[in-house]
């Protein structure tokens, strides 16, 4: 595959707005443009919006090489020299937002809010925080047994990291799979989702003009079908020494499969199947709005989205009032349906919902046979009476769909919530926080958000799984801890 490298990286490239511009490749701190692409598709008009490069096995293995080669180097900066350039980098987003933001509405389909008014300024936070953690990073000097014996463990990057991560909040996961492993001396490799290539290219261009050395981080598209051969690749070769994969669970398991076979360390943030709960005592508005916002938001395309609303029998009929008209009231008919990335989420939440359907569920609100204006368009739809034998019981939907439960007891409900493979995130909602402290305590997930939606990831709070949603975890002092390996030195006095 013929490549062109150049050093545009670090130009904005806001005018070039042609179905027939190319999105490059970033490789050791050049834009690489190949002669093989794969169209990038605004999911609102099913148009064809732009162009993007397509990364051959040696355009793989150049990435690769350049971040081994920038390693030795960079590993050797001061914290503070890592700082300055992470305070940079967050000024430069901040200040390039409407374009950045731009990108990700256009390629996604997202709204303002979620785009320029969520993803940039928390990234903003994200980098802000990491540049004030950076010094933290350090070793410990510990008494050992034998007399005469001194020890100090250090702390010390891994070297080649490679980062993947997905669409759907492009710049809040896409940053996070490559800043704190660079923020701790490491290299990186960050693999693009085909669906928002241009906010990949952007991470790239910020941390560009940030003054991040080339080689540090490089920036890697493909088409779909070369995603085995290219990730396989990337993984197995022998310089690159740790992954982290944020997205599916069956992709996930395909990609420690393959780490696992060169023994190599993985941080894992995937699916959910979130539940909220509602206890008895719970503000019926406060706790309809924050179930509402939690399913629907982004179209439901989130990790953490709320799949499951457990109430308690006694205030049953209230709530799914109460949950309906503050559906209708953010995402009602006079306002436009949302839009998934694809036809195929659309496809897989009608499926889900009519087979319930089919199997006795019965509809509260939406219409899984709604015609909206374009097949990637979806608005939401909330189902009761859902039992164990419907696949929607179990499995994520990442869409617009949600299931209502009724539970007699906290018991019930803390069951429920945990009868599922996925533990990423869970909600409880009460006037109590004694009991929604009680209630946490035995949910088996990464986070319980007491009285807010279950979509909830703030840089200073570690975020993570359990179960089938993951292992290891990003943000705060844990994500910088996740891209150290300690080594321990001993002397003799």
């Amino acid at each position: 595959m013929a490549s062109n490298g150049t050093n545009g990286a670090s130009k904005h490239e806001t005018s070039n707005t042609s179905s027939e511009h190319v999105i490059p490749l970033q490789i050791n701190g050049k834009d690489v443009t190949t002669s093989i692409t794969f169209d990038v598709v605004n999911p609102a008009t099913g148009k064809v919006i732009w162009k993007c490069s397509s990364a051959s096995k040696e355009d793989a293995t150049n990435a690769i090489e350049a971040a081994q080669a920038a390693f030795p180097a960079w590993s050797k900066t001061k914290p503070s020299t890592r700082r300055d350039i992470f305070l940079k980098a967050a000024t430069i987003l901040e200040n390039r937002g409407e374009e950045l933001g731009g990108y990700m509405m256009t390629e996604t389909g997202s709204q303002a809010a979620f785009a320029g008014g969520f993803n940039i300024p928390t990234t903003v936070e994200m980098l802000r925080d990491i540049a004030g953690r950076i010094i933290t990073v350090s070793g410990t000097v510990p008494v050992c047994g034998q007399e005469g014996t001194s020890a100090i463990i250090y702390k010390e990057p891994y070297g080649v990291v490679l980062g993947i991560a997905p669409w759907n909040a492009p710049y809040i996961l896409g940053f996070r799979a490559v800043a704190y492993a660079l923020a701790t001396g490491n290299t990186t490799i960050l693999k693009s989702p085909e669906f928002s290539p241009r906010c990949f290219w952007a991470i790239g261009s910020v941390f560009k003009e940030a003054g991040l050395p080339d080689g540090c981080l490089n920036v890697l598209a493909h088409r779909t079908q070369d995603a085995p051969e290219i990730t396989t690749l990337l993984i197995e070769h022998p310089a690159v020494k740790k992954i982290n994969f944020t997205g599916s669970t069956a992709v996930g398991s395909i990609i420690a499969s393959c780490a696992g076979k060169s023994l190599k360390p993985c941080l894992m943030e995937l699916g959910g199947k979130a539940s909220a709960i509602v206890l008895k005592d719970a503000d019926l508005k406060k706790a309809a709005q924050g179930c509402a916002l939690g399913a629907f938001f982004h179209s439901g395309q989130v990790c953490m989205s709320t799949e499951r609303i457990l109430v308690h029998s006694s205030i049953a009929a209230d709530f799914s009032h109460a949950f309906k008209a503050a559906t209708e009231a953010i995402f009602g008919a006079n306002t436009p349906a949302p839009i998934l990335v694809s036809s195929a989420g659309v496809k897989k939440n009608h499926k889900l919902v009519s087979q319930a359907l089919d199997k006795g569920a019965k509809l509260l609100t939406g219409d899984p046979n709604a015609q909206e204006s374009s097949d990637t368009r979806m608005r939401p739809i909330v189902v009761e009476k859902v039992t164990k034998d419907m696949d929607l019981y179990y499995t994520e939907s990442f869409g617009p769909s949600v299931s209502i439960f009724t539970v007699e007891s906290e018991e019930e409900a803390i069951e429920l919530a945990n009868d599922t493979e996925y533990g990423l995130t869970c909600a409880v909602f009460t006037e109590n926080l004694g009991a929604g402290l009680r209630v946490a305590k035995q949910i088996e997930s990464g986070a319980v958000h007491i009285n807010a939606m279950t979509i909830h990831d703030e840089p200073n709070l570690p975020h993570g799984g359990v179960k089938k949603s993951g292992f290891g975890r990003f943000n705060a002092g844990a994500g910088l801890e996740e891209f150290v390996r300690s080594k321990t030195v001993t002397w003799q006095d």
